[in-house]
């Protein structure tokens, strides 16, 4: 039995005002919820309702408005904490998105802990946000950034992975790793390699910005040191985001960022620093989006997670067997477990001509390396076309994608 019947799927989209619209005069079928995902009505109206009535700067104010913007920015604290089983609600470090929190454990963290020779541990299909970071700090301080090393079918080679925990390549002080592939959507047994890495001593990051709004994710469960995501992927406004780290690390961490709200004292003899979690939350916050990220926590626990997650493996299933029968299509990341994420290139037509012309289509798809160069680098390519999948998604929007990419090869394979 589907997860959903048809009735129920057909509410479900019609929360979402933006799938009524039209692109290039046909109706919108959105897959590029792994860049962004949309919102519904209900975030929507929290967001505009807070600037209506409650838009005050929050935590230093006596005043009611801004009172009433604390309680709701602080409340989003505690649902985030509540929606990931944080042990309390000081774990939750509210940010402006994955790539801001992972800088702030390179940053504060990686400063503090690396020295040259020591070994951050990524895998080869890492989002560059999970990169990039560590380079950086590595330029400073010597450490270095290897690789997991893929396998053909998108998964990590777990054999590779146990001997460079194991100091084939130097001393790893970090595991961070994406728990789904943004490029191609394979689910990763990061709670078994957490776990492997903790058994050693070694500190833990997952990147959840491509699990945490598909599927369930308890951080007292994964048990990792720090965890990163972001609402905008999980139904929730822009610019706001998600570090949760293990208190009594967090403990231990100087900021990384100095401004307002992060001080206890402030003279020029020298400066105090706020508790965790507000001395990494320096400057004015968003407010506004904390509103509505709590909204859309909100909306996800109404549909529940693991229904959401079974939702998408049927839909992945679908769209394998619909695009995996079309001559010249390849798919890449075919590993049986995967999130909404189904990734492609078609022999002899460049990714971004097929994007483009699915735009005429009103087929939103993302095309490109996604923010995963090594990956690409690693498939022999260049990019891929990626369609990814929500809890809106209908398999009959899957047919038109499949239709779409047969239009692509009459008109531009030649």
């Amino acid at each position: 039995m589907p997860v959903f019947d048809a009735g129920e799927i057909a509410s479900i989209r019609s929360r979402f005002p933006i799938l009524s619209r039209t692109v290039h005069g046909k109706p919108l079928v959105y897959l590029d919820n792994a860049a962004t995902s949309q919102m519904p009505e209900s975030v929507i109206q929290a967001v505009s309702e807070f600037d209506r009535t409650r838009h005050a700067n929050v935590h230093r104010g006596v005043h009611k408005l801004s009172q009433e913007a604390t309680d709701v920015h602080e409340g989003s604290r505690d649902r985030l904490a509540k929606f990931l089983n944080a042990r309390r609600r000081e774990e939750i470090v509210l940010t402006k998105g994955a790539t801001e929190s992972i800088n702030l454990v390179a940053h504060a963290w990686g400063r503090r802990n690396l020295r040259s020779g020591d070994v951050v541990l990524v895998s080869e299909l890492e989002h560059h946000a999970n990169i990039v970071p560590w380079q950086i700090v590595g330029s400073e301080n010597g450490s270095i950034v290897v690789p997991i090393p893929a396998l053909d079918d998108g998964s990590l080679d777990q054999d590779a992975f146990q001997k460079l925990l194991d100091g084939a390549k130097g001393p790893v002080k970090l595991l961070a790793v994406q728990h789904v592939s943004n490029a191609l959507g394979t689910i990763h047994p990061v709670k078994e390699m957490v776990a492997a890495a903790r058994s050693r001593g070694i500190a833990t990051l997952v990147d959840g910005a491509q699990s945490v709004p598909h599927m369930p994710v308890d951080v007292q469960d994964l048990d990792c040191d720090f965890l990163a995501f972001s609402g905008h992927k999980m139904h929730g406004p822009t610019g706001t985001g998600v570090l949760y780290g293990r208190y009594e690390v967090l403990e231990r961490l100087p900021p990384w960022m100095g401004g307002g709200d992060m001080i206890d004292k402030v003279s020029f003899s020298g400066t105090t620093f706020h508790e965790v979690p507000w001395r990494f939350e320096a400057g004015t916050p968003n407010f506004t989006g904390a509103a509505g990220f709590a909204a859309a926590l909100d909306f996800l626990e109404e549909i529940g997670m693991d229904r959401i997650h079974a939702r998408e493996a049927e839909l992945v299933a679908f769209a394998h067997r619909e695009l995996s029968g079309i001559p010249g299509l390849r798919i890449l990341g075919t590993h049986p477990d995967k999130a909404g994420v189904v990734s492609f290139v078609m022999e002899g037509i460049h990714h971004y001509d097929a994007g483009m012309f699915l735009d005429q289509m009103g087929i939103a798809v993302r095309t490109g390396h996604h923010c995963a160069q090594p990956a690409m680098e690693r498939y022999g390519v260049t990019g891929t076309i990626r369609a990814s999948f929500a809890i809106f998604t209908t398999e009959s929007e899957i047919e038109a994608l499949a239709a779409g990419v047969r239009r692509v090869q009459k008109v531009l394979g030649g």
